[in-house]
């Protein structure tokens, strides 16, 4: 039995979620919380909220042992970007773009 979460519209790069998704796919859960809490990156804080959140589920929805609960599979895929302008000298706009993304987390028991 498996249980998920999600998170949608996270103002931060994919490209920088999946770094840190690395890092605990595959892990225990309390040790992938662990690891979360001391990495010091922007994405490690909302990552840790949707594997609490996974495992939350799990307890509850499913009646599943946390002890036993690892993170079986963490993707991140692209949001939509937001569009914003800055302005440059001689009248010219440069282009900013503000990435988004969605963290899908899924945590399974360990037979």
């Amino acid at each position: 039995m498996e249980a998920r979460a999600t998170a949608k519209y996270i103002r931060i790069s994919h490209r920088k979620m999946r770094f840190i998704c690395d890092m605990v796919r595959g892990k225990d859960v309390d040790e992938a919380l662990a690891i979360l809490k001391f990495t010091p990156k922007k994405g490690a804080r909302e990552l840790e909220k949707v594997v609490k959140s996974a495992a939350a589920n799990a307890e509850n929805n499913f009646e599943l042992d946390r002890d036993k609960l690892f993170v079986s599979k963490v993707t991140v895929d692209q949001g939509p970007t937001l569009k914003r302008w800055r302005p440059r000298a001689k009248g010219a706009a440069y282009k900013i773009l503000k990435r988004t993304s969605h963290i899908n987390v899924t945590v399974k028991e360990r037979e």
